[in-house]
Formats: structure tokens, C-alpha cells, sequence
């Protein structure tokens, strides 16, 4: 072999490691990382009403806070925007209006996919099902039978959605399905419905076994199935859809941190860490039953190392996510944030400063479980806020004090209330649930509770915030904490003098309430940030309305 023939040799060598080299990174990155946390966010819009407007909407801010993918609300879902043409092009027939409503959601939602896939952000839709077109339902005439997945049409048709879903939107890298309820608010050409959403043997595992067909194994796309409002309680009802459903590496189940709604002092989730399917945690950031964000409640910390009521739980039950993650590290699968919404109505929100902090620390702790919440904590402090020396412990300490004002206030560490009493923009007539004893103690935590927002309000009041616009919200949403949690103590004192009959003590305490709304009320002048005000009228979802009840007991 001459010298030129040699090197043409060593020329070719060199081409085929680089070549090599590079299909080897580019294989690499095409296959899907299925042992990486997914790290994900919802804007959960309020059903019925505009969008809300957030910076969390826009997929570059929330993968610079951490994120790897985002969960589109069930109103950007492709099961509302696919045209049914595989199946029956007189279902959604060119030119109707129903189908004009579905091509004008297909090109929104492409818009949305666009940005996010521009961003190497995973995508994936929060479905609820089972959701057909009323054309659909009316042709087949299944209005009876299509909320049932064994039904065989149902079946066909649920297969032939999921795949136009996949085939007409094709940057969807997964579904988020839900059965707990279905929202028509956005929908006004569909119709939902699901049987026995509790049983797990004729709804959740039959319709699993169908979704991870279709989804994890012929698309390779993932599934992550929701448990709430179907089987996040009952842990035996868990086990037999856990024991009925072989693992796949694409299929999720999803649990909410807590049982049923995110309540504070509701149990914590016994299901997290059982079975054999890999889970994610929902976490809610404006939480919707206090506050929306419109005042200091910093719940990451017990989401992370566990909430102080849920200390007294059995050692041998999991009570934290560290926990979780530090005993089943391989059913972890990542964690999920509705950085904003949840519940009706208002709160609204012109700040996101109090979820900021709660989505963040949980975003960035999801991805680095090794490290304590503290340290990410302190990360958020001196990276976000720019604050320095004492004013981080400071605002540490008014975070911390927060979550324990929040629980006292609203409830008691060991749930002597039903939760529901209050909500979104609204306060019914306190529901408290226990006996004298426990009617003694929950007072004594409503007292706590102030003490507590008072210190709040000192704390933030003394940091040295960035700018003159972080001090006016943060100082004025701490007051918007202290001043409507003394609006519920005064309706529990008052609750409590009335049933002990005691007239003079009932009218003691209207006249605190009277003064505590007054008070309240001139937030909106002092601070001009804070959230929209809770008001006295509100009645949705709040079967007994206090400021109703409070002025029939004027007369008394």
C-alpha cells in the first residue's frame, strides 16, 4: 500500500468514527429518557370565562424555572379540536358551524404547540373522557352507552379519537386523562360523560388497558392517568387496577399530594408509593381555597419534607414526597404544578409572586430531590429575588410562618373544621365539625393565626426588598392575609357564642366582623398590587352564605 493509498484509508476511518460518532449522539438524543423526572406545569383557566393572563403561559419562562414539559388545560385539549374525518366525515361536516368552532381550536392549539416544541419543551393535553361531539352521539344514538368503555362502539370510537388526536396534532408527546368530573364550560359542541368513575372493573381499568394500547404502546407517546375523583382514597381499589395493569415505561399515574381537593389538613395521600406503576405528584401552586396566590402561603416546604399535621401520621406510612422519593425512588416520576388556577371565579391575581415561589422551589427540587427544600429555598431568595444576608432568613421565616398561619386560620393541625366553608372568592357560615374539646382547641388556633399574620406583616415590612414595586406587594398582600383571616375569626368566634346562645357574645363579635371588612376593605386603596377582594355577596358553590347568616343574627 503506497503512501496515498494509506492515507485515503486513514480518510475513510476518520469519516466513519465521525460519522458513527455522530449517530451515536443523535440516536442518543432522539430516545426518550423515560428514568428523568418530567418536571411539569398547567395554567388551569378558570372554566367559562377569558384565559388568564400569566407569564406561566409562555413556555421559555417556565423552562428557565426548571421545567421539561407543559400540560395544556382541558379547553387547548386536540380532543376538542380533532375533525373526526377518519371515522365519519358527517360528523363534523365542512362549513358547519361546529366545525368551524374545531378547525379555529386546531389552529390555536398548533400555535401554542408551535411555541412550545420551539422551546424543546414535551408537550401534553389534559383530556377528559369520555368527550365526543354531540353529532357524534346523536348519529350513533349512544347517548346512553358512551360513558362506558366495555360498551364495543365506545371502544372503536375512543381508539379512532386517540389516534386523529396523535395523527392531527403530531408535536404531542402524551396524554393527561381525567375522569373525576368533566368541564363543558369551553365546549359548547361536545358532550362528556364516564360510568362508575370509582369501580375499578368496569370503568378505570378497562379504560387504561384501551388508552395504553393506543398511546404507550403503538404511538410509544405517554399516558399519565389521573387518579383523583376515581381512585385516589380507596388504596384496595388502587391495588386491584395496579395489579390489573402491566408497568409500561410510558404509562403514569398521577396523585395529588393530599386526598380529594387541596385542602390543608386533608390526609396525605396514601396511595403515593404503593403499587407498581411509576407516579407524578400535582402540586397546586395559588392554591384555590386560600387565596389564589393572593396572599403569602408557602407550601412547597410541606409538600417536600411534610406538612406539620401530617407528623402524627403512623411511621410506617409516607408522609412527605422526600419520603416518597427516598423509599420508592423507582415509582418516582416526576412532579406536576398548576402554577396557577383551580376553583371558580377569584381571587385574581396581578402579582405571582407567592405561586412563583411555590412553583419554583418545586420545579427545581423536582429535578434535584438529593438537595433539601431549604437549600432550593435559598436559591430562590438570592437568585429570583435578589435579597442578601439577614433579609433571606427573614424571608425564610415569614414563608415558613405562613404556612402554619394558613392552616390555623382556614382549619386547625388537626382538622376540626370542614374544609369547604370557604373558597375562592367567598365565605360561607363556619362548618365546624367537632366537639367541645375540639371547638376549644380550634379557637386557640384562630388566635395563633393572627399572632401570626401580624408577624408576618412585620417581616415583611423589615426586608430590603429589590425595588419600591416587591415592597408594595409584598407588605400589601401580607396585610390582605392578616386582615381577611380576622374576618374568620370573628364568624368562628361568632359561630361558637351562638351556639352556646350566649346573644351578647354573638353581637360582641358582629361588631369585630363589621370592623375587620371595613378594614379589609381599604386594601385595595393603600396597596395597588394586591389580588381582588373576597366580597360579602359571594354564593357559588357555598351552600350557607356568612354574611347572610350574620345579618339574620343582627336582630337577635
Amino acid at each position: 500500500m503506497n503512501i496515498k493509498e494509506l492515507n485515503l484509508v486513514k480518510r475513510v476511518l476518520f469519516f466513519i468514527i465521525v460519522f458513527s460518532a455522530l449517530g451515536t449522539k443523535v440516536i442518543g438524543q432522539n430516545k426518550k429518557n423515560t428514568s428523568a423526572p418530567l418536571i411539569l406545569d398547567m395554567v388551569h383557566h378558570n372554566p367559562g370565562e377569558a384565559p388568564y393572563e400569566s407569564k406561566y403561559n409562555n413556555p421559555a419562562i417556565i423552562k428557565e424555572m426548571g421545567y421539561n414539559g407543559k400540560v395544556y388545560f382541558l379547553f387547548e385539549s386536540p380532543a376538542l379540536a380533532i375533525n373526526w374525518e377518519s371515522v365519519d366525515a358527517d360528523i363534523l361536516p365542512k362549513g358547519s358551524d361546529d366545525r368551524k368552532w374545531v378547525d379555529e381550536k386546531a389552529k390555536q392549539i398548533k400555535q401554542m404547540h408551535a411555541a412550545c416544541k420551539e422551546q424543546d419543551m414535551a408537550i401534553y393535553a389534559m383530556s377528559d373522557l369520555v368527550l365526543f361531539p354531540k353529532r357524534l352521539i346523536e348519529k350513533y344514538n349512544i347517548k346512553e352507552t358512551f360513558g362506558n368503555p366495555n360498551d364495543t362502539l365506545t371502544e372503536k370510537l375512543i381508539r379512532a379519537q386517540i389516534n386523529e388526536m396523535f395523527d392531527q396534532f403530531p408535536d404531542l408527546d402524551g396524554l393527561v386523562v381525567r375522569i373525576g368530573e368533566t368541564y363543558l364550560h369551553d365546549a359548547p359542541y361536545h358532550l362528556g360523560a364516564i360510568d362508575e368513575k370509582m369501580n375499578a372493573e368496569k370503568t378505570i381499568i378497562p379504560l387504561i388497558k384501551i388508552l395504553k394500547e393506543e398511546i404507550c404502546e403503538k404511538r410509544d407517546k405517554q399516558l399519565i392517568f389521573r387518579t383523583w375523583g376515581a381512585f385516589d382514597r380507596n388504596l384496595k381499589t388502587y391495588m386491584k387496577v395496579s395489579n390489573a395493569i402491566e408497568p409500561h415505561e410510558n404509562l403514569i399515574i398521577s396523585i395529588k399530594h393530599c386526598e380529594g381537593d387541596f385542602h390543608r389538613s386533608n390526609a396525605f395521600s396514601k396511595v403515593i408509593g404503593q403499587g407498581r406503576h411509576r407516579q407524578i405528584i400535582e402540586v397546586q401552586s395559588a392554591r384555590e381555597y386560600e387565596g389564589k396566590g393572593a396572599y403569602p402561603n408557602y407550601i412547597a416546604n410541606g409538600v417536600i419534607e411534610g406538612f406539620e399535621e401530617h407528623a402524627r401520621m403512623p411511621e410506617e406510612r409516607i408522609n412527605s414526597i422526600r419520603e416518597f422519593v427516598e423509599t420508592k425512588p423507582e415509582l418516582y416520576a416526576g412532579i406536576w404544578t398548576w402554577s396557577r388556577g383551580g376553583g371558580w371565579d377569584g381571587p385574581y391575581i396581578k402579582d405571582e409572586l407567592w405561586c412563583d415561589l411555590n412553583s419554583w422551589v418545586m420545579a427545581q427540587w423536582g429535578q434535584n430531590t438529593d438537595k433539601s427544600e431549604e437549600f432550593i429555598f435559598n436559591r430562590y431568595a438570592t437568585e429570583r429575588l435578589n435579597l442578601k444576608g439577614d433579609d433571606i432568613a427573614k424571608f425564610r421565616k415569614l414563608c415558613l410562618l405562613s404556612a402554619e398561619a394558613v392552616v390555623r386560620g382556614r382549619n386547625s393541625t388537626y382538622r376540626d373544621m370542614n374544609p369547604w366553608w370557604t373558597r375562592d372568592q367567598g365565605i360561607a357560615w363556619p362548618m365546624v365539625v367537632k366537639g367541645d374539646l375540639e371547638q376549644e382547641r380550634n379557637l386557640v388556633q384562630k388566635d395563633e393565626s393572627i399572632a401570626k399574620w401580624k408577624e408576618i406583616v412585620k417581616l415583611a415590612k423589615s426586608i430590603d426588598w429589590q425595588n419600591e414595586d416587591a415592597k408594595n406587594h409584598a407588605v400589601g398582600s401580607a396585610e390582605y392575609g392578616l386582615k381577611l383571616y380576622k374576618i374568620y375569626r370573628t364568624l368562628i368566634y361568632m359561630k361558637h357564642a351562638e351556639a352556646k346562645e350566649d346573644t351578647k357574645e354573638v353581637q360582641k363579635w358582629i361588631k369585630a366582623y363589621d370592623k375587620a371588612w371595613k378594614d379589609y376593605n381599604k386594601l385595595a386603596k393603600k396597596y395597588s398590587s394586591i389580588a381582588t377582594l373576597y366580597t360579602q355577596e359571594y354564593k357559588r358553590h357555598i351552600a350557607n352564605n356568612a354574611h347572610l347568616k350574620v345579618n339574620k343574627l343582627r336582630s337577635n
